[in-house]
């Protein structure tokens, strides 16, 4: 069980599902009750206040996302809701085309599948596995049509963590968007894209803030080119004035935030951030890299097989494996009675450890698997 103090989760409960909703730290708890308790006995008195630790938190996700300006960053309510902005924001014509991939969460999957009705889009789908690497099948699939390359920085479900140097290099050399989701990266690695010109991500996996609250960057020259759909009082250039008529979109990437801020989630989510940066991002790659590392040890031992690489370049927290003659789904259930939490993906079952859980956390999760596995095979 963990022995971090800002992770003082049930003494019964090993927690191996960052890549899924992440638990929050004590200092995003005590942050939360402290606005609720402020709501409470004083309204939005404070409300100044509250926009300070909102400023703050685009700061702490443009160093996190490896963005130069923090008016870059906009707050959305989610992944998918960024890469939506990003899709039905293009202007698109008959027989454009994107490239997805056959490993992606739905969410970076379905976006791009829904524009093929609306506007004739042709979406390739390309199998990973189709070529001597995941880039080689996805750049040989890329043409004079391709608009946009939509990829996840790490994949949800097999873990494999995708060369973004390279694809977005393709993707500049054939003026095509590079659209980054980087959910299962941020707050597990040092991230950087040079070209990616669109990075989206939700705060409450490796970031362990709320759900409800994520980040987007837009390039300023992409920023300009999007079609706005949502219109409120907050996306203008000139906030607060609500009596102005000539009211033009913010220059800012604030543009794709129509309506009143998430602050509830803003508090969370920064404090989270605070932890994060406090560690330091090179300390928690390194103990992540060597916790996945360790779970790789321990399926190979039982000889499981395993569907996330090994190779460090290849991989993030992720390591998902798959028992023999053991159906994953009957197992995920017999793990949470143990009080493992992890999840269930790619036919097998995905741990994926955080930087603050310890060599006895996954000794003994390992041992919980063990009994597990024996009780289905009796």
């Amino acid at each position: 069980m963990p022995n971090h103090p800002q992770f003082p989760h049930d003494q019964d409960i090993i927690y191996l599902n960052h890549a899924g909703v992440g638990p929050w730290p004590k200092c995003a708890s005590e942050a939360v009750q402290a606005f609720a308790s402020e709501c409470a006995s004083r309204g939005a008195a404070d409300y100044p206040n509250w926009i300070t630790v909102e400023t703050r938190l685009r700061q702490r996700l443009s160093r996190i996302m490896g963005v130069r300006h923090e008016e870059d960053i906009a707050l959305i309510p989610n992944t998918s809701a960024g890469l939506s902005i990003i899709a039905f924001g293009l202007d698109w014509q008959p027989g454009d085309e994107v490239v997805i991939n056959d490993q992606e969460f739905p969410s970076n999957r379905w976006v791009w599948q829904a524009l093929e009705k609306r506007f004739g889009v042709k979406v390739k789908q390309v199998c990973l596995d189709s070529a001597p690497t995941p880039e080689d099948a996805l750049i040989s699939a890329l043409t004079a049509k391709t608009r946009i390359l939509p990829v996840s920085s790490v994949q949800y479900g097999s873990g494999l963590r995708m060369d973004l140097e390279r694809l977005g290099s393709a993707c500049h050399e054939r003026g095509i968007i590079f659209c980054v989701d980087a959910i299962q990266s941020l707050g597990a690695l040092r991230f950087a894209s040079d070209y990616a010109r669109c990075i989206v991500a939700d705060g409450h996996k490796w970031m362990l803030g709320p759900e409800g609250l994520g980040a987007m960057y837009i390039s300023p020259v992409l920023r300009e080119r999007l079609n706005l759909h949502q219109f409120g009082w907050h996306m203008v250039e000139h906030l607060g004035d609500f009596k102005r008529d000539n009211w033009q979109p913010a220059q800012s990437a604030r543009r794709f935030e129509p309506g009143s801020p998430n602050l509830l989630g803003a508090h969370a989510l920064e404090a989270s951030l605070g932890l994060i940066e406090q560690t330091g991002i090179d300390e928690i790659e390194r103990d992540v890299l060597a916790n996945a590392q360790l779970n790789f040890e321990m399926a190979q031992q039982r000889d499981f097989e395993l569907v996330t690489p090994t190779s460090t370049t290849r991989h993030a927290g992720i390591a998902t494996f798959r028992i023999p003659d053991i159906d994953p789904e009957q197992l995920l259930a017999e793990l949470r009675n143990s009080g493992v939490a992890c999840a269930e993906r790619c036919g097998g079952i995905r741990f994926s450890a955080h930087f603050y859980n310890t060599r006895q956390d996954l000794g003994q999760a390992w041992q919980r698997l063990d009994e597990c596995v024996d009780r289905l095979r009796d």
